[in-house]
């Protein structure tokens, strides 16, 4: 029978996604660069090697794609994927795309209309991910580190996401094929929040206290790049700070109640669930 392939089946989306198709007998292939030995549907891929696609794809009529990540031009090896999917006679393809666009990003709308090209083509635009506060991410680090939240957003606001909504919304999406999907999704929390919002929420619930800490776009960037990212990348996501610090980012859908019928958490609760982050 049929099923799906998860790429970045390993990763904040895809883990959860995995087990939500299973549970609802849908047959899922793992796709990640380090394939569990310990499942039998785990399969080898990686975006720099077109070899593994077609392995990958033998046997799925859908497909969850999650491009490559801290990459600002995903297109090129992105798009031989795409030709593949189509070839493969795929129905279902569900792309997790980003409601933030960063700056210097040619392809990212040409890439989601390829997507939505193909066959039940389908672009979920992700707001920010609420597991950005969870290590190993930076924004999170930082906070365990030094008690802050280093920013140069100031007060703007993202409808932040958690990414186990993000993962239902895909659910929906992939288990059931008949249903009547548009082509294009905001997937967000439901409602915007700031960065000094977040600290209250976190200092109130965990006992742990946060302080903001403001710095330029410059010093952003830098201590990107300090904590591993790729230049190009790391310049970009700071400049999105910008964006977010102007008020464009600030964006609210009820895109994940229309797709999973109940409403995307809130951070209160996404800090409660995560309480242990907090106590370590």
């Amino acid at each position: 029978m049929p099923g799906a392939l998860v790429t970045g089946g390993t990763g904040k989306t895809g883990r959860t996604l995995v087990q939500l198709l299973r549970n609802a007998g849908v047959r899922t292939r793992v796709a990640s660069r380090n394939p569990s030995a310990a499942d039998p549907d785990a399969v080898r891929f990686d975006w720099n090697d077109p070899t593994t696609y077609g392995p990958a794809l033998d046997g799925t009529d859908r497909v969850f794609l999650v491009p490559p990540v801290e990459n600002v031009d995903p297109l090129p090896l992105v798009e031989p994927f795409l030709h593949q999917v189509q070839r493969a006679g795929v129905r279902r393809l569900v792309m997790l795309g980003s409601a933030i666009v960063l700056p210097n990003a040619p392809s990212a709308v040409e890439m989601a209309a390829q997507v939505q090209s193909q066959p039940g083509g389908v672009v979920l635009r992700a707001s920010g991910f609420m597991q950005n506060f969870l290590r190993p991410h930076p924004l999170a680090e930082h906070i365990h580190r030094h008690g802050a939240i280093r920013t140069a957003a100031g007060d703007g606001k993202v409808g932040w996401v958690d990414a186990r909504d993000i993962a239902a919304s895909a659910a929906a999406l992939l288990a059931d094929q008949g249903t009547n999907a548009r082509s294009d999704y905001l997937i967000t929390g439901p409602h915007g929040m700031s960065y000094p919002q977040a600290a209250q929420i976190i200092t109130a619930q965990t006992g742990r206290q946060v302080r903001m800490e403001c710095v330029s776009e410059q010093e952003q960037a830098a201590a990107y790049r300090a904590s591993g990212m790729p230049t190009e990348f790391a310049d970009a996501l700071a400049a999105v700070e910008h964006r977010i610090k102007e008020g464009r980012e600030d964006q609210v859908s009820t895109a994940v109640l229309q797709l999973t019928g109940r409403p995307p958490r809130a951070f209160s609760e996404f800090i409660t669930d995560h309480a242990y982050e907090w106590t370590q």
